[in-house]
């Protein structure tokens, strides 16, 4: 099962069969990414909150990291490498958080790094 279609099972809406495999993942980041920025607000309040934003997080990017893996994936191998590094990242980080030694604002960054490339507007900031 690749990328596209976790997300469609996972957390897709019926309404949604029409969208593009790009606007899916995007409206995927979208609600993983301001369940993280929610959690991020109230780490002090529910800590457990913000793990659980983590793991969700991480599902996400370890679903990601299968997919540009895959040999029979289009994009091109240089984005594909990337991508696989921040999800590694995206791992390292996400377990400095929950050990206290890092804040998890850069995680937010990242995904809405991804989701302005998704959009095609990777350019701006």
């Amino acid at each position: 099962m690749n990328a596209q279609a976790f997300a469609r099972a996972a957390y897709g809406r019926p309404e949604g069969s029409h969208r593009n495999p790009r606007q899916v993942e995007y409206d995927l980041f979208a609600r993983i990414t301001r369940r993280l920025q929610d959690a991020c607000a109230l780490r002090g309040k529910d800590f457990p909150g913000l793990v659980s934003a983590l793991h969700e997080n991480l599902r996400l990017w370890r679903l990601l990291a299968t997919d540009v893996s895959h040999p029979e994936n289009g994009l091109p191998q240089q984005l594909r490498a990337r991508l696989f590094y921040l999800y590694e990242f995206t791992d390292q980080h996400s377990r400095k958080v929950m050990s206290g030694n890092a804040a998890p604002e850069v995680l937010v960054e990242i995904n809405t790094a991804i989701m302005r490339g998704l959009r095609g507007d990777g350019d701006r900031p």
